[in-house]
């Protein structure tokens, strides 16, 4: 299991560590893509959690979109699988963000990507996992954010770091 692999403890001891205070994820199209297709990759690990309810999972329209429209582009045959996986991982939606929190967040991140920072923001998530790190790592993103916005590998090493604290 997921949690063992990082912290080498029992499920019980994860469970309780991180019980009193379930830390929201927003997950973004390439964490969550990568999620799917790589079985051994961190962003699968995090999904992981997700599906244990370790973690809340988080994810915009925009995402299920984008998601949909690349696999079946590229992956067609996976499509099935994707959408029944996203039922089962029952990830909360963030409402659509309005226009003026999208133009806002045009501000400081790539136009293509202000949807999904804008929705990040007003769903007051603890972090949002992405592997566009070109645009949602810039300096000017993350002070304007009230949450960290990490890679899945940094995902998880704070997870563990939480857990190891407690």
């Amino acid at each position: 299991m997921c949690w063992q692999i990082l912290t080498g403890n029992e499920l019980s001891t994860t469970r309780n560590a991180v019980e009193h205070r379930r830390w929201q994820v927003f997950i973004d199209t390439s964490a969550l893509i990568a999620g799917l297709l790589s079985p051994t990759g961190a962003a699968h690990e995090v999904l992981r959690l997700c599906e244990a309810g370790v973690v809340k999972a988080l994810i915009s329209r925009q995402v299920l979109v984008e998601a949909d429209r690349n696999l079946a582009v590229k992956l067609p045959s996976i499509l099935p699988d994707y959408r029944a996986f996203l039922k089962h991982l029952a990830p909360r939606i963030a409402p659509d963000p309005p226009s003026a929190a999208i133009e806002q967040a045009e501000g400081i991140i790539h136009h293509n990507d202000a949807p999904i920072l804008a929705a990040a923001i007003l769903a007051d998530v603890d972090y949002l996992v992405t592997w566009n790190t070109r645009h949602f790592q810039k300096k000017a993103v993350r002070e304007a954010v009230g949450f960290s916005i990490v890679t899945p590998g940094e995902f998880l090493e704070a997870f563990r770091q939480a857990i190891l604290n407690e």
